[in-house]
């Protein structure tokens, strides 16, 4: 199913020409409106009306989140305030908040946007849709109840929180399609098993999440618990919020809608080009934003770019699921570890739950990292012999799959904190 098959199928000459255009736009509107833009033109002597050629794109500067930050809260808007229907921010509990903005034309091209994403995940007017993702400041919720109004199909806006109420909820409307992150899609199949409710009592067909990075291994978990087809959704607030990709029912990697976001993969270091396939820093250039356009947004998400042509018929690129982010990363003993190796890992050893976390400390001048992991109970009730040969399994392959030793600890079942919303998965004592 395609929500707009003339945009997503575009052949691929007709797609660079139409993003040349909208580049163009784009670039004229942000060096009339924003004075941060018109500066940085300015000195780095760029003239935004002579760009010919998508390659020109790498002359223009980056924009990191600080960025955002040192012009809160509305010095990037390209619109007066007037012409502002909405705006949106960040939690700001890592500094200060970051906010966005949208247009009236900005609200129409989200909820179309997230409509495709809706569509090709096989959600339709059939469908009734349970959006357990916080409603508010947070983009998570909004843009995707608006799509999936937009498909005709019938919403439940719950928000997040309230697990067995969600789940009551879920079975009295009969849902069929469910929002939310990954690990609170575990949080709810866990729960089912707790409470003894037949998979049958449910009627879900469909599972979108997002918001946080997540392994094929867990896939296949929530699949099977709910049995439902889970697909993978991509957003991020400073572009636009969810809608910026999104995953088909192939799930082997998510379609970017190019005709409204110019792509880029570097390497965060020397923040040059990668090699084609090769894993690198997303960088979204927006092309259609009318109140906060952005160019060459550093998103910090690492991801890689797939080529092939996909068999749904989609022409637009696609980029593998977020693997993981540059500041998520931890660099121990000199080695950059992300949290979806280990739980790669995890996923494979027999008797482990899908909870985990990683704790990394200091001893004198060494980082150490030791990485808690639930386990069935048959498991950490058994006699320490069995316990230390699952021990011994997760180390050895942890170790090979790093390059470097961690430690290991079994812990009893729903033992570590459970999240309603994005998991907390380190716990980096180094900093505290």
């Amino acid at each position: 199913m395609y929500w707009n098959e003339a945009k997503e199928c575009m052949k691929r000459d007709e797609l660079e020409q139409l993003q040349l255009e909208r580049l163009q736009a784009t670039l004229f509107r942000v060096a009339t409106h924003v004075p941060f833009y018109r500066q940085k033109f300015k000195e780095l002597k760029i003239d935004p009306d002579g760009f010919r050629s998508l390659d020109e794109l790498r002359s223009l500067p980056f924009t990191v989140k600080q960025d955002l930050r040192d012009n809160y809260p509305y010095g990037l808007f390209a619109v007066p305030l007037r012409d502002v229907v909405r705006v949106h921010s960040s939690s700001g509990t890592t500094g200060q908040a970051t906010v966005v903005g949208y247009t009236g034309n900005d609200i129409k091209t989200w909820s179309s946007l997230t409509a495709r994403v809706l569509t090709a995940a096989g959600v339709g007017k059939d469908d009734v849709v349970q959006i357990a993702f916080g409603y508010g400041l947070f983009t998570g919720g909004f843009g995707l109840h608006y799509g999936a109004e937009l498909v005709g199909a019938s919403v439940i806006p719950i928000s997040s929180g309230n697990t067995r109420r969600q789940l009551r909820i879920m079975q009295d409307f009969r849902t069929t399609a469910l929002i939310c992150t990954p690990s609170y899609a575990l949080l709810l199949a866990d729960t089912i098993e707790e409470l003894g409710l037949p998979l049958n009592a449910f009627s879900l067909k469909y599972g979108m999440f997002g918001a946080e990075p997540w392994s094929e291994a867990m896939r296949r978990e929530i699949e099977s618990k709910l049995n439902i087809i889970a697909t993978d959704n991509y957003g991020l607030s400073e572009i636009m919020g969810p809608g910026v990709a999104g995953e088909c029912q192939e799930r082997s990697g998510l379609h970017i809608n190019e005709d409204h976001f110019l792509v880029e993969i570097i390497n965060p270091d020397t923040l040059e080009p990668v090699a084609p396939g090769e894993i690198g820093e997303l960088v979204i250039t927006t092309l259609t934003k009318e109140a906060f356009p952005l160019i060459r947004y550093r998103t910090r998400d690492l991801t890689r770019l797939i080529e092939e042509p996909c068999p749904c018929g989609r022409t637009l690129r696609r980029m593998e699921r977020i693997t993981g982010r540059t500041d998520d990363m931890l660099i121990v003993k000199g080695v950059n570890v992300y949290p979806s190796q280990i739980e790669n890992v995890l996923f494979e050893v027999e008797g482990t739950k899908p909870h985990y976390q990683i704790v990394v400390e200091r001893e004198g001048r060494v980082d150490k990292i030791t990485v808690l992991v639930e386990v069935t109970e048959a498991i950490f009730f058994d006699e320490m012999r069995k316990q230390r040969e699952v021990i011994d399994t997760i180390k050895n392959r942890l170790a090979s799959e790093l390059g470097i030793g961690v430690n290991v600890r079994l812990v009893e079942e729903k033992s570590l904190e459970r999240s309603e919303g994005k998991a907390q998965r380190i716990i980096d004592k180094r900093q505290l």
